[in-house]
């Protein structure tokens, strides 16, 4: 009887032993915190500094979610992650007829500077580390962050944290654009070229293979696109003129923690590889601008609404991968994600898994102690060869945004999510409490349900925002916003200026549409 063969999503071969005589065994001999950083970014990893804790939040006013944010900072949550709604995500006011029904609902709604002064009352940005999970409006909140921070008095030399303002991926896999790939990407390096001068210590773009995954990719696919949207971004600010050696330094990564525990080790320690390689191709001469550091989020995808409570073990699962990973940043999602937005209850157990992993497992106290691993090395190499193959194919078409143009990324990923489905569905695949396992005890979870007043809510705040405000101030900040937008200019102090004179982000956003168009895809 033939010997039965096991593979990943990937298609990579898992053999039944690995040894130093496997065909892609081959270990490097290098050290963490040195080139190309496969095992890591820091020569002691996480006996220095463990990973920053995040969790994910954001919901309804920016009232409910302030009061979310101190209860997680009370919880001991190192940095905030902020989610916005919909219509903030794609540039409409909670008042536009296209808000209608999404306002606050998958994540905080923000019209205004006011909103923003009100989402981070109380808590000192110098202070605090910021993830904004936002792409096509990402300048806009940028701006708004920018200019609360000039109101708290703030340093903006100390300010840190992270804008998602990964558009790439948007067209690939997650469909909240607004503008076109060339404008949106002219954006991303007026961004990159504002904060190298003002806001040195801020993480730039948060390079997202998250969505790609979530959307149905397999881990090697994940891999491939986002270091080719990585290779788009630097390409087209090395054209900007812009000192690869500074700008490398902001740039970070987003990475999904799947399921299959050695895969996403394997994934995590050759993308560092991959891109330290990359960078260095494309002239990177510092070893700061080399690093491949990335956040990671466990996977939403996997989460299941049968048996909600068995999500606590792949979350611990997830966890483990990140970490063994090497990550720098990770936020855990919440058992009940799979039926609502997380209760407080769940977000707690979340951010407990984070503190048991770090204080209890024992995983944190050695830099990568699965460097050398027989399997791990193997899988590591042959996870890069499986994801170069896929960036060959990119760079034949000419690169990302063509690729995507092309609709290549887009038909890889949906090829992807419909193999996966059809496994599942014939038994090949098997996801415990969904076809194998399955109980007919119903496990009540509690729902956490957002308030469809909201939407009253936030149009009222801006009917009287609108009526305080000064309308020629207004006017004169999005007629020069629309001129820099026009004559190639920066346009990020012109947005700074506009959110500081109450330009609502649904009007920048609009000004913006008239100059740029809009992407129908």
């Amino acid at each position: 009887m033939p010997e039965k063969k096991i593979f990943t999503d990937s298609g990579i071969e898992i053999h039944k032993l690995y040894t130093a005589n496997s065909e892609h065994y081959n270990p490097q001999g290098e050290l963490p915190g040195q080139f190309p950083f496969t095992r890591g970014v820091q020569a002691d990893m996480y006996r220095g500094k463990l990973w920053t804790m995040r969790q994910y939040a954001g919901f309804s006013t920016a009232e409910e979610s302030n009061k979310r944010y101190h209860y997680l900072l009370s919880q001991g949550v190192m940095g905030l992650s902020v989610a916005f709604d919909l219509p903030t995500q794609i540039g409409y006011d909670s008042d536009h007829p296209l808000a209608e029904g999404e306002v606050g609902k998958v994540g905080v709604a923000i019209d205004s500077m006011e909103d923003m002064q009100e989402l981070f009352r109380g808590i000192p940005l110098e202070n605090v580390s910021t993830s904004m999970t936002i792409n096509a409006t990402g300048f806009i909140l940028l701006a708004l962050y920018v200019a609360v921070a000039r109101q708290q008095g703030a340093d903006l030399k100390k300010i840190s944290g992270t804008i998602q303002n990964d558009i790439l991926k948007e067209y690939a896999a997650r469909g909240t654009y607004i503008y076109p790939p060339q404008p949106s990407m002219r954006i991303i390096t007026d961004i990159f070229e504002w904060c190298a001068k003002e806001l040195p210590k801020w993480n730039t773009i948060s390079i997202s293979g998250y969505h790609i995954r979530e959307a149905g990719s397999t881990a090697a696919q994940e891999l491939a696109f986002t270091l080719s949207n990585g290779k788009a971004y630097v390409k087209a600010a090395v054209e900007r003129g812009l000192n690869i050696n500074v700008f490398g330094k902001r740039l970070s990564f987003f990475f999904n923690a799947h399921n299959n525990l050695f895969e996403e080790i394997a994934k995590f320690r050759a993308a560092r590889r991959m891109w330290a390689r990359i960078m260095q191709e494309l002239g990177a001469t510092d070893a700061g601008a080399m690093m491949l550091r990335f956040h990671a989020q466990t996977a939403g995808s996997t989460l299941t609404a049968q048996q909600p409570l068995n999500n606590i073990s792949r979350v611990t699962i997830q966890t483990l991968a990140a970490v063994l990973g090497g990550t720098q940043s990770l936020h855990t999602n919440g058992y009940d994600e799979a039926l609502s937005l997380p209760t407080e209850e769940a977000a707690r157990i979340a951010l407990r898994t984070q503190q048991i992993v770090a204080f209890e497992s024992g995983v944190a106290d050695t830099a990568d102690p699965l460097g050398g691993s027989f399997f791990v090395e193997t899988l590591t190499n042959e996870m890069e060869y499986a994801a170069s193959r896929i960036m060959d194919k990119i760079d034949a078409l000419g690169g990302s945004v063509i690729a995507i143009e092309q609709g290549f990324l887009q038909n890889e990923i949906a090829r992807s999510a419909y193999e996966f489905q059809r496994e599942m569905e014939k038994g090949e695949k098997i996801i415990v409490g969904v076809n194998k396992f399955i109980s007919e005890a119903k496990e009540p979870t509690p729902g956490f349900r957002v308030d469809d007043h909201i939407r009253l809510i936030q149009t009222e705040k801006l009917k009287d925002l609108k009526a305080r405000r000064s309308s020629i101030d207004v006017r004169t900040c999005l007629q020069a916003l629309h001129e820099k937008a026009v004559n190639g200019e920066n346009i990020m102090p012109a947005v700074i200026e506009a959110v500081e004179h109450y330009c609502t982000l649904g009007e920048i956003a609009d000004e913006l549409r008239l100059v740029f168009g809009e992407y129908k895809g």
